[in-house]
């Protein structure tokens, strides 16, 4: 059961709710597949996606890759709640600007969100598993990815937003 940690209205009409759980269970148009370029699913967020979701999902992937870190795409959910997976590429830690790299990943994520005219998605902390990317500096950079987007963008669909964590992650 996913659990609500903490919520946030960054704009009138625009929550983001920290959730603990499982990003798979949520019921939501798109949730974010934290994703390496070639879009290979086996470990981390990726790979429980494609276990939950089926290979639907990684045979939509071969067809797209590879994508560019700060990138993101959109396929088919397979048997998942959500309708969609948006892959977003973030960067690995020491690669160099990746505080950069991870907004784009974000904010390229909901481009897609608003060009689908989707309008819940669940968003986890991209780069901050194996990639390693820390933690808090990773929610920083998601946050103000967030913020920066909405300020700055006129078409707009989204109503809320969600980071999210694995249950192993501790913030």
């Amino acid at each position: 059961m996913n659990e609500e940690v903490k919520q946030k209205e960054m704009a009138p009409g625009i929550k983001i709710r920290l959730v603990k759980g499982d990003i798979t269970e949520e019921s939501v148009d798109a949730i974010v597949n934290a994703a390496n370029s070639y879009l290979k699913h086996g470990g981390g967020v990726a790979g429980a996606i494609v276990r939950k979701g089926g290979q639907v999902i990684q045979k939509e992937c071969d067809e797209i890759g590879p994508v560019p870190v700060g990138e993101a795409v959109l396929t088919g959910a397979g048997s998942l709640p959500a309708r969609f997976v948006i892959h977003a590429v973030g960067p690995q830690w020491g690669e160099g600007n990746e505080d950069e790299k991870l907004k784009r990943a974000v904010q390229n994520s909901l481009r897609i969100a608003a060009e689908y005219n989707l309008k819940k998605i669940s968003l986890p902390a991209i780069s901050s598993g194996i990639f390693g990317f820390p933690k808090s500096k990773c929610a920083k950079v998601i946050y103000q990815a967030i913020d920066e987007f909405l300020e700055n963008t006129s078409k707009l669909s989204l109503k809320k937003s969600k980071p999210w964590k694995t249950r192993s992650q501790k913030w």
